[in-house]
């Protein structure tokens, strides 16, 4: 906040980013009255230690781009938290005494890396750490205090730490060794590297069908550890005994995707359902086989947790309404001072048909406007993700201005079936904006959005469909702003970090030198002379995902050609934690808009 301007002089959408915000709790298993949470309370956002017991908050972190990639220890005595140079997700796990303290390498002997999952042991001397690099592919190590760290795996494909048992007897890991990085199989090992088990349900079938580790069961000596599957087209639950075999299948009538975790005494499972863009919370019990719904108001959860005295805590949110840790006791669990979030507008749904099917879109747009508006084609990042009605300061901030926002779950999205997640193979990026456009042509028949004013633009994989959409769809979009983008998609798969070449190999079908036409049919880079439409470019010049120099070989085919283009380049990696940074682009994005559209919006302020 500027010293000249007042929180009374502050408009809404800026008031949006600076609001405290807060994650979801991480409680200690064995002490559970030790929190640690996620917030931006000082304008970057860090973690911070709470006790319950006697209602202490304090920051654990402090860098000067942000930090929160944390894990709190079982005993809750050590905050362990990823430090990387300044967003490159390159580094190492330091760790620090819960109640303050120097903070020393968690994990000595073990290189820098990109992170591949961390499991902590309740003994508070034992951790499993996943690592992956260029050279190495992924490595896990068991990790003891006062010994050297030991290799227990090693694959040249994608691998990640899934969790490790209560007794500390087992180790799950998800693993991609038949180089499908979309559909991982699973393995359990015990510490001294002997296998256990193996699940694969990408093999014997014409189907590719993933698997994922959700957590062993949390009593000592219990092997049954807790999968999600997707044998019926979906994401499902079930209980694995990973010692005898035996799987139990948890057959829930609920339409959407189901995600679960345990009850700390492994008596019930806290189901996460989701459907259609939303969200619910059931209990299940795994003797009586009864679902119980807990009531949520509707709208998204975007995580929850069951404590031992039998309460559920959840974040929740809506489109209009901003994010809220609640609990089932009906009190707000954590409530930071400091100036309230302003409320934004609902969302409303529209079903469009599409090539590849029904294609959900959710709409939001100033109250009482009449179309045709200015409209921000708002495209979600992944892509396996979607948008959700779910408070999101950005979009809230166009709508603030006098655009309609539409955000599309194209093929790729989850939450609509495996199908639909796994459509987007070898034609990546084309199939995603054949969903768009017949989005686009919908919002324009029906009256919403004005055919001249429409805005392309997206984060991530939303930011490369945006500049891949500015150049095979030139004559439909009026200005493009694609954050932290893929440009070139072959200097990106050169340049990006490992986990996300193996991404690429599944979803295209192999290496840029394997399968040269179809890295180039889904490159921005191959259709930059087609655009016309002015494009803005953000990227953080130290990402390992969407890296810098492929963005600059598209900036510079632009500039080549005099195209209207501008790029902001920030000290950051895929995306910014510091709030003053994130109101900066945010205003830059509409100012650049505002002089490239006809006059009908509000020009952001200072």
């Amino acid at each position: 906040m500027t010293a000249a301007m007042s929180e009374s002089d502050m408009p809404d959408w800026e008031k949006r980013f600076r609001a405290p915000r807060v994650s979801l709790p991480d409680w200690a298993e064995d002490a559970p009255h030790r929190s640690l949470f996620v917030s931006n309370a000082t304008g970057t956002y860090e973690l911070y230690a709470w006790d319950r017991a006697s209602g202490e908050q304090r920051q654990a972190t402090n860098r000067p781009n942000g930090t929160t990639d944390g894990l709190l220890s079982p005993d809750g005595a050590w905050i362990w938290w990823f430090d990387d140079k300044d967003g490159d997700e390159f580094g190492v796990w330091r760790r620090q005494p819960f109640g303050g303290g120097a903070d020393e390498e968690a994990t000595p002997g073990l290189e820098p890396s990109y992170p591949s999952g961390l499991a902590l042991g309740r003994d508070g001397r034992t951790a499993v750490v996943g690592r992956s690099t260029d050279d190495e592919g992924t490595t896990i190590y068991l990790a003891e205090e006062g010994k050297a760290p030991r290799e227990i795996y090693r694959h040249a494909e994608s691998a990640g730490v899934g969790d490790l048992s209560h007794d500390g007897s087992l180790i799950a890991i998800e693993h991609t060794e038949h180089g499908d990085a979309m559909h991982s199989a699973l393995r359990v090992l015990r510490p001294d590297a002997t296998q256990v088990a193996e699940l694969d349900d990408t093999k014997g079938g014409t189907e590719e069908l993933g698997l994922e580790v959700l957590g062993f069961a949390p009593v000592d000596g219990d092997p049954r550890l807790l999968i999600g599957h997707q044998r019926r087209g979906r994401w499902e639950p079930l209980v694995w005994d990973v010692v005898t075999g035996e799987q139990t299948d948890l057959t829930l009538d609920l339409p959407g995707d189901v995600s679960a975790e345990w009850y700390p005494d492994g008596s019930a499972l806290l189901i996460a359902h989701s459907d259609k863009a939303r969200s619910e919370l059931f209990r299940y019990d795994l003797a009586t086989h009864e679902l119980t719904s807990i009531p949520t108001p509707a709208g998204s959860v975007s995580g929850a947790t069951a404590r031992p005295d039998g309460t559920v805590e959840y974040l929740w949110s809506s489109a209009a309404e901003p994010p809220v840790v609640r609990s089932t006791t009906g009190e707000v669990v954590l409530d930071p001072p400091g100036m309230k979030c302003p409320p934004s507008v609902p969302v409303s749904d529209t079903w469009v048909e599409g090539p590849g099917g029904r294609i959900h879109a959710l709409i939001q747009k100033p109250a009482g406007a009449q179309g045709p508006l200015p409209t921000v084609f708002d495209l979600h990042g992944g892509p396996t993700w979607h948008d959700s009605d779910s408070f999101a300061a950005g979009p809230a901030a166009w709508v603030d201005h006098g655009y309609a926002v539409v955000r599309i779950n194209y093929r790729g999205s989850t939450g609509y079936g495996r199908a639909w997640t796994d459509a987007l193979k070898h034609r990546v990026g084309l199939i995603e904006l054949e969903d768009v456009a017949a989005v686009r042509d919908w919002a324009i028949a029906s009256g919403l959005a004005d055919p001249d004013r429409l805005i392309l633009t997206g984060g991530s994989w939303g930011g490369y469909l945006t500049l891949l959409g500015v150049g095979t769809q030139p004559d439909s979009w009026a200005v493009g702003i694609a954050v932290v983008p893929v440009a070139d998609y072959v200097t990106a798969y050169h340049d990006e970090m490992e986990s996300l070449k193996a991404m690429d190999r599944t979803l295209l079908g192999g290496t840029p030198e394997e399968v040269p036409d179809r890295f180039a049919a889904s490159s921005p880079l191959t259709y930059v002379d087609d655009v016309k439409a002015p494009v803005y470019i953000s990227a953080g010049v130290n990402d390992p995902r969407c890296p810098i120099r492929q963005i600059d070989n598209y900036v510079a085919r632009l500039a080549a050609r005099s195209a209207p283009h501008e790029v902001y380049r920030y000290d950051a990696g895929h995306g910014s934690l510091v709030v003053d940074e994130r109101i900066k682009q945010l205003r830059l994005e509409m100012e650049f808009a505002e002089t490239h559209l006809t006059p009908t919006a509000t020009a952001p302020t200072d």
